[in-house]
């Protein structure tokens, strides 16, 4: 076995470091990128593709189907602005979610399923390629293969050309994702049980798709997919949707889906699933059945570290296999950090890359800011959406923190009542007497975008009166923001 290293070299800070990073996802494309910039050698190996599952399956075609999912949204709310659609007949017709005797937009807009998840497939191809065109032009070696440990500093790897080499590295980052959890007892086919990463290979829209697990993923497939004009049903474990998030937000969320016929199966936990050759059937531990076309399996994830070998390097994991960490993304190996879904720390996105950069900072000897959760924004691509950062009212209400909190609803915001939108909430966390800005909650269409102020606010320590005193557009749904600050700073 010939060990070798990348063969492009930076004269920035590090000339001589060696770098070796396992897995092409956000968390260790994004490394590779700052440890190239920062003048190291880097190997990345990567077994499934650039951009890795978040771009090519998870969260990069999700949000494309969810996009086109919107306009049919916004077609169904047409109506309350006075829009009038007409169909093939000549006859017209007023969408709305609201109305039991409306025509539902599938009814009059026509859905090109095969169109829309070859948008999907394709979109999620261009962006693996712009990583791989990003990579590539940063001067990092790329092996398509897959890699386990000799040694905290090497790696044998398997070529999928069918050769066999190694790296020898100063240091190695672990980011090789999580895989959708399946449901013991049942069998993901790919034709009617599926996991989220095959939901873009069936022929046709399911005509009834149930979706067992209403946390993230489950809702927002839910939400999607109901608007695209599959009947569905969300089964849930639990006595509400989306248990992890602010129960205010949810709640919102959930009396949406059911205005817009989901049905919702409470407090009801999954034992199978049964493919009966033209349907499905998804036992429940109580005995009842619920049927449908397709089951979308969304009960969670597990991490991908089997077949790596980290007991050669030392390496560490809890019961669950995640992979140990600090807030650098150091595990318990010197010289080995981890990043991603792999270590179960929030499995977002935007928390993998940023551990991996600080990873790489870390590790090459630059300035770096540990991991702050407190600071981390999330969003739930619902319609409405959900997007949250900082102090949660879960903590608040178990005593964990004493906080100021204003919640303003939706439907008072001028811009809101402009554009038809009823369903939503704005909310703001502050630390009392000081008015530091601690969190907040928005609840709205691009909630992902209206978060960011928020998030600013909570990163930077700013308090109610910075954050009334700035200037927003009027009439925004941003202003809500500036108002709840407004009423927090009154009462402080």
């Amino acid at each position: 076995m010939g060990w070798k290293t990348a063969a492009v070299t930076h004269s920035v800070t590090n000339p001589s470091a060696r770098v070796a990073i396992i897995g092409g996802g956000p968390a260790g494309y994004e490394a590779a990128l700052v440890a190239a910039g920062l003048g190291a050698t880097v190997t990345l190996i990567d077994r499934d593709g650039l951009g890795g599952a978040c771009v090519l399956s998870d969260c990069v075609p999700s949000k494309t189907l969810i996009a086109t999912s919107d306009v049919i949204t916004s077609v169904a709310s047409a109506g309350t602005l006075g829009v009038r659609l007409f169909s093939e007949d000549g006859q017209t017709h007023v969408a709305s979610w609201d109305d039991s005797t409306a025509v539902t937009p599938p009814e009059v807009v026509q859905l090109d399923t095969e169109a829309v998840f070859s948008r999907v497939k394709h979109l999620a191809a261009a962006q693996s390629a712009d990583v791989e065109a990003g990579l590539a032009l940063a001067g990092v070696e790329i092996v398509a293969g897959s890699a386990r440990f000799v040694a905290p500093n090497r790696l044998a790897i398997t070529e999928q050309s069918g050769g066999v080499a190694g790296v020898e590295a100063d240091v190695v980052l672990i980011a090789t994702g999580a895989t959708p959890r399946e449901l013991p007892g049942s069998v993901v086919d790919g034709k009617r049980i599926l996991t989220w990463r095959q939901l873009y290979d069936i022929p046709a829209l399911p005509e009834h798709l149930v979706i067992v697990g209403s946390g993230v993923t489950g809702a927002e497939f839910a939400s999607a997919f109901r608007a695209l004009g599959s009947e569905v049903s969300l089964v849930s474990s639990r006595d509400r949707v989306l248990p992890g998030e602010d129960e205010d937000a949810a709640r919102v969320v959930e009396d949406v889906f059911r205005r817009r016929g989901i049905n919702l199966v409470g407090q009801s936990r999954a034992a199978r699933v049964v493919n009966t050759g033209d349907a499905i059937e998804v036992h429940l531990t109580d005995g009842r059945i619920v049927e449908g076309s397709h089951c979308l399996l969304a009960v969670g994830s597990v991490p991908q570290t089997s077949g790596l070998h980290l007991q050669a390097a030392g390496v560490a994991t809890d019961d669950q296999d995640f992979i140990r960490t600090d807030r650098v993304s150091r595990t318990t190996a010197p010289g080995v950090y981890a990043a991603g879904d792999c270590t179960g720390v929030l499995m977002l996105a935007s928390v993998a890359a940023m551990q991996g950069r600080i990873a790489m900072w870390h590790a090459l000897g630059e300035a770096v800011e540990p991991l702050r959760l407190s600071t981390v924004c999330a969003n739930v691509f619902t319609d409405p959406e959900i997007a949250t950062v900082g102090v949660s009212q879960a903590a608040v209400d178990r005593g964990d923190i004493v906080v100021d909190v204003v919640t303003l609803p939706l439907f008072t915001n001028p811009r809101a009542k402009m554009q038809g939108l009823s369903d939503g909430l704005v909310k703001v966390f502050a630390r009392p007497g000081s008015g530091t800005i601690l969190g907040g909650v928005v609840v709205a269409p691009r909630a992902s975008e209206l978060i960011l102020p928020l998030s600013l606010a909570v990163h930077n320590g700013l308090t109610t009166d910075q954050f009334a005193h700035t200037f927003s557009i009027y009439p925004s749904l941003s202003g809500s923001l500036t108002e709840a600050a407004r009423r927090l700073m009154r009462r402080g």
